[in-house]
């Protein structure tokens, strides 16, 4: 037999080394998510939009083109360990069905930062000289300029899919201000310009340009009592009264002077140049918690105004952007379902307001329903009904009940619940999530509330229940409630519930979403 007096030394050393292989794989597995297994349950979101892992929050207004709806947002790849964010891409045909198309516009590929909000428009006409139908982007980046926010353009001749930078240059300098950010890119086509909305502090700034590059200052738009804003917005609609009407938006903090930290919007004139207000108040597109950086758009390309708009925003607040479950799951951030806004008008405050619902196309991913055609309940009545994913939607009367709605998400000992309902003695409709896990650990954002008639006896609910969601929409949806939940996987309890007299719900339907 051969014989090899090194044999015992080169086997514990070839056993050492196997067992540092061995330790270093188990590190480095030990640092990964933990994948999760077919049958686990998840608060990943059944029908909402959510980033496909690590970071998102703005939205950017998506376009159309080619038969496709081409959405931008604010991603991190890598969240939570780093900053900076950059446009992630997304195509829909119907805006309830995505798919991801990756990174459109990388992070720190040019010696101004990482990319922040924008807009994108569609040059039809070649006006910037990148080709017809060129995809441009401004937005703004932090510069190589001590960090002022400045407006960039980028541009891309490949539909959208990727962009290249228009040089290292601003095409829009910061004035000397801090906040000089989300540059919103409209076309006016009466006067064949485009129009620049920037969010400047507590102001609007508007601008003027014929090529996208150069930019010139018009006018401002001071706003009062809703803190610092951003993400603003400008479209032109036509009213259910037959009118055109321009409509001014801009994502806002009115909490402290009691009004929501959502989307908030006047409607009023534009003449090119500056905005008129129809009313000094602005309205409210949405009064719950979690409904911000909003943008509307259009439902196809078109040069005339229609009846009808799209709109959807980032489900989550500054207040709390890191509290959520879904960080287990390696992702946080989610949007709101995409609306359909249309403008009508109130005559009796003679003013108009936007009302918004679900997107239609919603209802095409129902599995199956329960329906009931009259339920009397006189203090509470659990239905024998439950689920974690579903649009519910009645029709609630009464006459002397103080305080109508229902308990969603409920536990089976009935401890833990979402309440979405009408208080008549305090004039208002609210959604009250104190009794689940919920992301505001300060409590001082667990009830969302909103005006209602102490006159009416009557209401119409459609409210939209995900893993980690509730949106109520009131009525015609004027009014509108967006919060996050995180509910105990297994609560999945409906109870109505009436109290000081007896409530009527009739065309009860609980649309299930597989």
């Amino acid at each position: 037999m051969y014989k090899n007096d090194k044999w015992p030394l080169l086997f514990i050393l070839s056993l050492l080394f196997a067992g540092m292989l061995l330790v270093n794989h188990l590190v480095e597995e030990s640092s990964k998510p933990v994948p999760k297994k077919e049958n686990d349950p998840s608060y990943r979101a059944d029908y909402h939009f959510t980033t496909p892992d690590k970071w998102k929050n703005d939205p950017q207004k998506p376009v159309y083109y080619k038969g496709k709806y081409h959405y931008y947002y604010l991603y991190n790849k890598d969240f939570p360990d780093e900053n900076g964010t950059e446009w992630r891409h997304a195509t829909s045909e119907d805006l309830v069905n995505w798919k991801d198309e990756g990174v459109a516009i990388p992070k720190f590929t040019n010696g101004n930062g990482d990319v922040w909000s924008g807009s994108v428009v569609i040059d039809k006409e070649n006006t910037a000289g990148f080709g017809k139908n060129a995809f441009i982007a401004i937005l703004t980046q932090p510069s190589k300029d001590g960090g002022k926010q400045k407006q960039f353009l980028w541009y891309s001749t490949d539909e959208g899919k990727t962009f290249k930078p228009h040089g290292e240059d601003p095409v829009l300098d910061n004035p000397g201000t801090k906040d000089f950010r989300d540059p919103k890119v409209v076309r006016d086509n009466e006067r064949k310009k485009w129009i620049m909305l920037m969010a400047e502090g507590t102001k609007i700034g508007f601008y003027e340009s014929e090529d996208v590059k150069n930019w010139r200052f018009t006018s401002d738009f001071q706003t009062k009592d809703i803190g610092l804003v951003e993400c603003p917005d400008l479209f032109l609609m036509r009213a259910d009264d037959g009118t055109l009407q321009w409509v001014l938006g801009v994502s806002a903090n009115g909490l402290s002077s009691g009004k929501p930290n959502t989307y908030a919007y006047w409607t009023g004139d534009f003449n090119g140049e500056s905005f008129a207000v129809d009313h000094e108040e602005p309205e409210w597109l949405d009064h719950g918690f979690d409904w911000y950086g909003g943008v509307t758009f259009d439902e196809r390309e078109k040069s005339d105004p229609d009846a009808k708009r799209y709109a959807l925003a980032w489900m989550n607040n500054w207040s709390y952007p890191h509290e959520t479950p879904t960080m287990k799951e390696d992702f946080n951030g989610m949007d709101s379902v995409v609306r359909e806004l249309q403008l009508k008008r109130d005559a009796d405050a003679d003013r108009y307001y936007l009302a918004s619902q679900p997107v239609a196309a919603l209802d095409h991913l129902t599995s199956y329903r329960d329906s009931f055609q009259q339920v009397k309940v006189d203090g509470e009545k659990t239905l024998d009904v439950s689920g974690d994913s579903y649009v519910l939607e009645t029709d609630i009367s009464w006459e002397d009940s103080q305080n109508i709605g229902l308990r969603l998400r409920e536990s089976e000992d009935k401890n833990r619940h979402i309440d979405v309902g009408i208080h008549t003695e305090g004039q208002f409709s609210y959604v009250n999530r104190s009794a689940a896990n919920q992301p505001d650990k300060s409590g001082q954002h667990v009830e969302s509330k909103a005006p209602f008639s102490s006159e009416k006896r009557n209401v119409h609910l459609k409210i939209l229940v995900d893993k980690t969601s509730v949106e109520v929409f009131v009525d015609d949806g004027r009014v509108a409630h967006s919060s996050l939940v995180y509910p105990e996987h297994h609560d999945q309890g409906i109870t109505l519930f009436s109290e000081g007299g007896e409530a009527i719900f009739e065309n009860l339907q609980v649309k299930h979403i597989d």
